[in-house]
């Protein structure tokens, strides 16, 4: 076991939650699942996405999440953006600014290309400010539209 697992509470989404992540990232599976009773509703659940251990857990409608937390997916390509924001926004959650959106259980997640880091860290600055500028202007990131900028300046 990892030494920090991240740790998701939900009002009594858990189940549905886990089995919705573990759909969409390809190496991924749920490891455990501990209910209230024989074949209760689900207290506690464990799971792997893509080599990251979860714990998500049925806590009642005082939890929520807040959008100052959210889970970050290095992205290599934009096939892989685009079926990750497309997935994950699915079913009621929210496009937002700059690679981030919400699921529909209000989990919020940065979509992001890799190519987005290495572009912003260009030695040259009016380089990485293009690169900014487009950026914060995008709501799904758009690793072409990030390099028209990028070649601007």
């Amino acid at each position: 076991m990892q030494k920090i697992t991240t740790f998701l509470t939900y009002n009594n989404q858990a189940e549905e939650a886990v089995n919705f992540y573990v759909s969409i990232f390809r190496n991924s599976k749920i490891t455990g699942m501990n209910r209230y009773g024989e074949g209760g509703a689900v207290m506690s659940a464990t799971f792997v996405l893509e080599g990251q251990e979860f714990v998500a857990l049925n806590g009642g409608p005082s939890f929520s999440f807040a959008q100052g937390f959210s889970l970050f997916v290095n992205c290599e390509t934009q096939a892989e953006v685009d079926e990750l924001w497309e997935k994950l926004t699915a079913g009621g959650g929210e496009p937002g600014p700059c690679g981030w959106l919400k699921d529909k259980f209000g989990v919020s997640w940065q979509i992001t290309p890799t190519a987005l880091g290495q572009l912003l860290r260009d030695k040259d600055p009016q380089k990485a400010q293009n690169v900014m500028q487009a950026m914060l202007k995008m709501s799904k990131i758009d690793i072409e539209g990030l390099r028209r900028a990028y070649e601007q300046a």
